[in-house]
């Protein structure tokens, strides 16, 4: 394939994991490269991402969704809503194959894309859905929901909140600090925290939004000794 060097690749991607401090094994960063050269193939004929360069590519798509790995701490079952070429989802299931990831996306080139990936790259914990999220019916309810550019903050809890289990919380990967956004977040909804990320070899700004359901304060009264 034209401008893929695996070895420079995976050179690049190395040393962006020893700047994020992640840990993986010999095997996931083979699969993060296949998956890159998955993408760049399929990139060619469905337009799946407007960075071409896969060069590029390590930087804006596996070091930019790999920086959030540290927030997945706690996280068993995962949504990527919007999910396109399969990022931050695919990368996700890649480096944390302790937890179940599904990909949603209305778009049937890109999912058929991501069947592909989970398939080729033997991604028993992921899963992927064709469908608009707001319709989306499943199961088992998620306890991270997740998106990068996908919509303002507004629409993807008002259309994915019916997915997000108890207790759960919404992780919205954006550029800039979306203050204007945040501030118009459905009634209910609260930012715990916004926290900058720092991207090796990216430099734009970047930034998580984590977004949880306001408790209703517990009534006291109404009970005798």
């Amino acid at each position: 394939m034209k401008g893929f060097d695996r070895e420079i690749l995976s050179g690049k991607l190395k040393r962006g994991l020893y700047q994020l401090a992640l840990e993986l094994s010999e095997e996931q960063q083979t699969k993060l490269i296949d998956y890159l050269g998955l993408l760049s193939k399929w990139n060619a004929v469905y337009n799946l991402t407007a960075v071409r360069d896969p060069m590029q590519m390590v930087a804006y798509h596996l070091l930019d969704s790999l920086a959030i790995i540290p927030a997945f701490l706690e996280a068993k079952n995962v949504l990527d809503v919007g999910a396109g070429g399969g990022l931050p989802g695919m990368v996700l299931a890649i480096a944390r194959p302790d937890i179940q990831v599904s990909l949603v996306d209305t778009v049937h080139k890109k999912t058929a894309f991501l069947t592909q990936v989970k398939a080729e790259l033997g991604l028993s914990n992921a899963t992927v859905y064709t469908a608009r999220v707001e319709n989306l019916v499943v199961q088992k309810k998620f306890d991270v929901i997740t998106s990068r550019a996908f919509a303002e903050l507004f629409d993807f809890v008002s259309w994915a909140a019916h997915l997000l289990k108890e207790g759960g919380r919404f992780i919205a990967m954006k550029g800039v600090a979306p203050d204007e956004e945040i501030a118009h977040l459905p009634q209910g909804w609260q930012v715990i925290a916004l926290k900058p990320l720092i991207v090796p070899e990216l430099q734009a700004e970047r930034h998580l939004v984590f977004i949880e359901k306001i408790s209703e304060p517990v009534r006291s009264g109404g009970l005798h000794a």
